[in-house]
């Protein structure tokens, strides 16, 4: 590296460490364990888990896991990609440093994860009830958290376009899931 680039480097470096302990103090300062909203935000981050462990198709464990995991991280990467543009924000977090891991790591991938599982085992249309719940997410449940304060929207994102961050991100997770799917059955050998 150049002089100047690492210098601009070692910049950005430090603006995100600063950014890291100035979350932090916010954490302790309104997020913490004394308040109802990170109780209610733990509850979300916990209570699907439960859910998964008690009632998951275990004969399809693996396929259902894979599509809940590829919900997760397709949200996780959205989510991150909002809050550092500034478009969407929580304002209060389980962990000071993860700021929407319960919706992403939790509530939302296990919720399409029993939706997929119940198309699965009764041979229902996947993209109809992706739709329905995008639907029930972006118009009901994200207008909730607003009202509560645990979820902030910024600059030009609004409720539409928040229902088509859901539905885009439950597809493509299906496809992703589709994919392997096929790749296991395929006669193409591995090298």
């Amino acid at each position: 590296m150049t002089q100047t680039v690492n210098e601009y480097f070692e910049q950005l470096v430090s603006s995100q460490e600063n950014l890291t302990h100035q979350g932090v103090a916010y954490w302790f300062a309104y997020s913490n364990f004394s308040t109802w909203q990170f109780w209610t935000n733990l509850v979300m981050l916990i209570a699907p888990l439960i859910l998964v462990y008690l009632f998951i198709d275990r004969s399809r464990i693996y396929q259902i896991g894979f599509f809940g995991y590829s919900t997760h991280v397709l949200f996780a990467y959205t989510d991150t990609s909002g809050i550092r543009y500034g478009l969407w924000g929580y304002p209060y977090h389980v962990l000071p440093f993860l700021p929407s891991i319960s919706l992403d790591a939790s509530l939302i991938p296990v919720a399409i994860m029993f939706v997929y599982q119940w198309t699965l085992e009764r041979n229902k249309n996947f993209h109809l009830y992706a739709f329905l719940t995008a639907l029930a997410f972006g118009f009901g449940f994200k207008p909730i958290l607003v009202m509560y304060g645990l979820f902030v929207k910024y600059k030009w994102v609004n409720y539409i376009i928040i229902f088509l961050i859901y539905l885009v991100l439950f597809e493509g997770a299906y496809m992703l899931t589709s994919l392997f799917q096929k790749m296991k059955t395929s006669k193409i050998k591995s090298i």
